[in-house]
């Protein structure tokens, strides 16, 4: 066990540690190509109540750091860290039902198709009102009323008779809902919601994106935001990480990254989101050309090397090095900042 407080060496008083630590996170899997290197060196922490965003393409490795942190990895996926710190536990060093007593308890997760991972043979009510039974005493008829109140927090109008409900019987609104309950029945102090929008149409994203924000204010809870879409983050995250082949090339604040994003994979995603009030109707939206690259085997160079507009003969051959340039922004680049915001702006024109 770790201790629940620092000092601080400036003035001596106690500083409380982060909720969850991460440092140098890496996920391998075996194929019969080679060693996937799924995550790759991934550092990061979260405070109490903070709300933290995780953006990129579709394997980028996002999820499976959020599964990493979860140890719900595939059974052949190795994990490794130099730390792994949640509220003062190591998870690196729990076994399987300690870790179990931690997940959906202490750190729940919203997964992206709530169809998938809701049990088609089960009612809704047998599925929220289990999580509850596992991690509290309480009576089977405490629960419903629990369930009940949790679907109703949610925006799920009739929520007594939705117990009774199959999961095949709700629209993919009423699902993602079901999921926020689930979720959230055990009040966990963390929240992992990986692409909880991505099957919804707009419309519906937005309230649930609403619902999310308003339910982390009111239980007071830490939130990590999995997502592709920019669009979605800059709403309700204070804080993003950029990740790009198994690695964090740019964080920051989400105003910070909005206005000078650093990394040329992160001014090409904001190149292709539309901007109110400058982008004029009809006008195309920028592209990143290319693909990510595989990540099978020994990588050399950046990873960004075949797709970035600034790359160099250098870059395909050196790893660069994660520069910090103030506290809790930085980004992965072999070039100086002042370059980047001037290639920054020249995009923007």
């Amino acid at each position: 066990m770790l201790p629940k407080s620092r000092i601080d060496t400036t003035d001596g008083r106690a500083a409380e540690l982060p909720l969850l630590e991460v440092e140098q996170l890496a996920v391998d899997i075996p194929t019969a190509s080679g060693e996937l290197r799924a995550v790759r060196g991934v550092s990061f922490a979260l405070d109490k109540g903070e709300n933290l965003g995780i953006v990129g393409e579709s394997g980028c490795g996002k999820s499976l750091t959020a599964l990493a942190i979860m140890n719900l990895l595939p059974k052949t996926a190795r994990r490794s860290a130099r730390r792994l710190v949640f509220s003062g536990i190591d998870l690196k060093g729990l076994r399987d039902r300690q870790m179990a007593d931690i997940r959906g308890n202490r750190i729940a997760m919203i997964f992206q198709d709530p169809m998938t991972s809701l049990n088609p043979a089960y009612t809704i009510g047998n599925q929220l009102m289990e999580a509850i039974l596992r991690h509290r005493k309480i009576t089977k008829s405490k629960a419903r009323q629990q369930a009940v109140a949790l679907l109703e927090k949610t925006g799920i109008t009739g929520a007594a008779s939705r117990l009774g409900q199959y999961p095949h019987q709700l629209s993919g609104g009423l699902r993602q809902r079901v999921m926020i309950a689930m979720a959230l029945i055990c009040e966990p102090e963390l929240l992992i919601a990986d692409e909880p929008t991505t099957a919804l149409d707009v419309t519906i994203q937005a309230q649930i994106l609403n619902q999310l924000a308003r339910l982390q204010h009111e239980f007071h809870m830490a939130m990590i935001l999995i997502t592709h879409d920019l669009g979605v983050v800059a709403r309700i995250v204070d804080r993003l990480i950029v990740m790009y082949a198994g690695k964090i090339v740019e964080t920051g604040s989400t105003q910070e990254i909005f206005e000078n994003p650093l990394h040329p994979y992160t001014q090409g995603l904001l190149t292709c989101i539309p901007v109110p009030g400058k982008t004029k109707r009809g006008e195309h939206l920028g592209t990143i050309p290319g693909i990510v690259p595989t990540l099978i085997g020994k990588i050399a160079g950046c990873g960004y090397f075949n797709r970035c507009p600034l790359a160099q003969t250098k870059c395909a051959v050196k790893n660069p090095d994660f520069k910090i340039i103030a506290p809790g922004r930085g980004y992965c680049c072999r070039l100086e900042s002042d370059h980047l915001k001037n290639k920054a702006l020249e995009v923007e024109k």
